[in-house]
């Protein structure tokens, strides 16, 4: 009872606090209509519940471990409620409509990709005598960052963090071993298709050829390289530190490597095959609660939902069981997300506001290659990159092309100016490692080695310890380089 009074105190001191400056600083609009460009009139005040949100995610784990554990998905409900009324209750339809297109056309759309691919991911199980030596470990690794381009990071880290996980289920030192998982599975591999992340998708759909991101390739290899080195030297000093030999990691029985309900992979593919395409066919839109959403769109997640089905009818609750396989992972990024998402909304309406809105001066201050790509990837570190992405791409547009039709200006970018869309591109998915919540699988990556016994680092652990030292002088070298 005790955790539900503070709780409720907590809420209604915060939302008096965060309310007064916001009904303060925009009350001339009280009779505002659906019709008000909400971007360029909320105040920096609007970003506290993202704020919030994040530093509950970062701190609660670390000092109330066994409260976050059981009430993860109440926090994240406050922290919603706390953004949804001052601006429900000031905007009305304006600020429904916004929290109803957030939720329809990214969360679903996400959520929806997630479950379908962590459930068919789940029913794939590698089987035999597999240990995670230094050597073994990297190959594994390399296979995941290949893969993420063409199955998505999320499917490439769905599928191989299980058996990675149990291939170093007898190692002492695993939690850098993850964390450097994440950094190419979960997020660096997937920069050479619009399959590959979310925001390459949004460029796809904008005009941007399937294939052009290949054009990062140079970037990609050249960051990966580093990681995968500086990965296979930690890997090998732990290794030699914790003392195994070549006897201790062969005892046992030996069994033959191989793949258990592989016919998955026909679901995975039906997946992929959704996602692409929703991209190429257009078949009109629909209104859902005043939200226009493509068709195509609607139809791809009911694909992606009947693969899924499919995959649990098909799999033997066995096969699953010795996967290790739980639902709790998913859970946690459901309830976390729908709060990341709806406390987001202000940060992303001020950014598409552009310089007219309270985010203006970033950008404003947007003008060379490396500021697209600095820029774009430190706000995909926090907020969704794929606005994020599209918020840059369309300023770069806008920089060079005002007043042109669309296809026309994309095309010129790509053929005159393409440097700020390979900086925007490779911002938004390489810095998308920067934290837990960069990039979608990151946290579900995190969630199952935890459940599977690895200690994680906290949310400011991560960026503190791996993510400022590795990730950050890769990507100014990146910088220096290339952009």
């Amino acid at each position: 009872m005790k955790y539900k009074n503070v709780i409720l105190l907590l809420f209604v001191i915060i939302l008096f606090a965060f309310s007064f400056p916001v009904f303060a600083a925009e009350n001339s609009h009280q009779g505002a209509s659906e019709h008000i460009n909400l971007g360029e009139i909320l105040s920096l005040y609007s970003t506290i519940p993202f704020i919030g949100i994040l530093l509950s995610i970062a701190l609660f784990p670390l000092f109330a471990p066994e409260f976050w554990h059981h009430h993860f998905g109440k926090v994240s409900a406050f922290w919603a409620t706390v953004i949804t009324v001052p601006l429900l209750i000031i905007y009305k339809g304006a600020a429904l409509h916004s929290f109803l297109h957030i939720i329809l056309t990214d969360y679903i759309p996400f959520i929806i990709l997630l479950w379908g691919l962590f459930t068919v991911s789940g029913g794939i199980l590698l089987k035999g005598s597999l240990r995670g030596t230094p050597i073994v470990n990297t190959i594994m690794i390399i296979i995941g960052t290949i893969l993420a381009s063409w199955m998505g990071t999320t499917g490439a880290a769905m599928l191989l963090i299980r058996p990675f996980l149990r291939a170093n289920n007898y190692r002492k030192n695993r939690a850098f071993m993850v964390v450097f998982f994440i950094f190419l599975v979960a997020n660096i591999g997937g920069s050479l298709t619009p399959v590959g992340d979310p925001p390459l998708f949004l460029g796809f759909l904008h005009g941007v050829p399937f294939f052009w991101t290949f054009h990062i390739l140079p970037h990609m290899l050249f960051a990966a390289l580093i990681l995968l080195a500086i990965y296979f030297a930690l890997d090998t000093y732990y290794y030699r530190k914790e003392g195994f030999n070549k006897s201790q990691i062969e005892d046992g029985e030996k069994e033959p490597i191989g793949l258990v309900g592989s016919y998955n992979f026909i679901f995975l593919a039906g997946i992929v095959g959704a996602v692409i395409f929703s991209g190429l066919v257009d078949w009109g839109e629909v209104n859902t609660l005043g939200i226009h959403r493509s068709i195509q769109g609607w139809t791809s997640d009911g694909i992606i939902v009947l693969m899924g089905i499919l995959s649990l009818v098909f799999t033997p609750t066995k096969v699953r069981e010795d996967n290790e396989f739980t639902w709790f992972p998913i859970q946690e990024v459901a309830y976390l997300f729908a709060g990341i998402f709806i406390t987001m909304t202000p940060c992303l309406l001020l950014l598409l506001a552009g310089t007219k809105g309270a985010l203006g001066f970033i950008v404003g201050a947007v003008k060379e290659p490396y500021h697209y790509f600095w820029v774009t990837g430190t706000l995909s570190s926090f907020l969704d990159n794929a606005p994020t992405y599209l918020t840059f791409f369309t300023t770069a547009l806008g920089k060079f092309y005002t007043g042109m039709p669309e296809p026309i200006a994309v095309s010129k970018l790509i053929a005159e100016n393409p440097i700020y869309l390979m900086a925007i591109s490779a911002g938004a998915v390489f810095f998308g490692a920067n934290t837990y919540i960069g990039n979608a699988p990151n946290f579900m990556v995190r969630s199952i080695a935890e459940e599977a016994g690895t200690p994680m680092p906290s949310f400011f652990g991560y960026m503190l310890k791996y993510s400022i030292v590795f990730l950050i002088p890769v990507f100014i070298l990146v910088s220096f380089i290339f952009f």
